[in-house]
Formats: structure tokens, sequence, C-alpha cells
């Protein structure tokens, strides 16, 4: 099943709007809840709830840590 999230949608699930978390990363959102790089209230000065498609192209891991992660839609 698909979802389509607006940014203003995604940009509540940062932990405290919502105590989810969710990033995008080139159109597919990922659910980092229970991601231990993402318990506290931010990842390297990157907070969930955001769109991440052009920092994750800097990040010295690249895309390949979402790999072992599943998709949320």
């Amino acid at each position: 099943m698909e979802k389509t999230f607006f940014k203003e949608e995604l940009a509540q699930y940062d932990g405290k709007i919502k105590s989810q978390k969710y990033v995008a990363i080139n159109g597919v959102v990922y659910d980092l809840t229970n991601i231990k790089a993402w318990s506290g209230e931010n990842h390297h000065g990157h907070v969930a709830g955001n769109d991440y498609s052009q920092e994750i192209l800097n990040a010295p891991h690249k895309k390949n840590c979402f790999r072992k992660i599943t998709s949320c839609w």
C-alpha cells in the first residue's frame, strides 16, 4: 500500500508532535523511530520529519544505511 506524504504531514513525524520519527529519501519514507542513532533529538544535527534526499549525498554512509531499514511507505 502506498501513501503520499506532503511536506507538512512528514514534519509531524519528528518524535515530538507524533512519537514516530520519519525521514524521506528520494521519495521513500523511512521509520527511524527505533533506530538507536536517531534516539535523541537529532542525528548529527538532522531532525526527523524532513526530506534529506540532498543531504544524504554528503553523508559518510550515503544511502547504504537505509538498506537495513524498512521503508514504511
